[in-house]
């Protein structure tokens, strides 16, 4: 018998593009490197996002203590942010009824640290049945090895690991389309 795939699949229809705590104190904590890849991914998602109509939820862990979302994308977190003080979203009742409301059965995950808001989140997500891929270029922590924890972990739970070109590319389905060209400039120009 063959295995069913339909979790790898994504379908912008079907999507939701959740973005977590991409804070202005808590960037620095971060190699500045590996953040500058991480943003870019995340800004290249948010474009897409956009394109193709998927909905964005924002996350910001504390923000009187971590700040905001980082200017470089709350614009592009277009219905603003869910404030929380639980480390996973789903332990937060406004992010819960938000993605509820919005009644899509998969869900993209980004943003940070990879092994304590973003694991945590993808915990909560597959435990109330979502399709989870998380954005192995779009999520970072401090640490090389809490980050690498944070996505093996994820995978042994049941998330689907992806990169944001792979998640664009599979919301496109084909080439040829009006969406397909202006996802394609976005990534010519990264």
């Amino acid at each position: 018998m063959t295995e069913d795939l339909s979790k790898f699949w994504l379908s912008a229809e079907k999507a939701v593009l959740v973005v977590v705590d991409v804070q202005e104190r808590l960037v620095p904590a971060m190699d500045a490197i590996v953040y500058a890849r991480v943003r870019k991914s995340i800004g290249l998602l948010l474009q897409g996002a956009e394109i193709l109509q998927v909905p964005v939820i924002a996350t910001e862990q504390y923000p009187r203590g971590l700040g905001h979302t980082v200017p470089e994308l709350a614009a592009a977190c277009r219905d603003g942010a869910v404030e929380k003080v639980s480390f996973g979203c789903c332990g937060d009742g406004g992010f819960v009824d938000r993605l509820g409301a919005l009644d899509r059965p998969q869900v993209i995950v980004t943003g940070m640290e990879a092994h304590v808001c973003v694991y945590q989140t993808v915990l909560g997500l597959l435990e109330g049945g979502y399709n989870v891929h998380l954005v192995r270029d779009a999520i970072c922590s401090r640490g090389k090895t809490d980050f690498l924890t944070g996505v093996e972990n994820a995978a042994r739970a049941g998330a689907t690991v992806t990169t944001a070109e792979m998640a664009l590319f599979q919301m496109l389905r084909a080439a040829g389309t009006p969406e397909f060209k202006a996802v394609s400039a976005l990534i010519k120009e990264m």
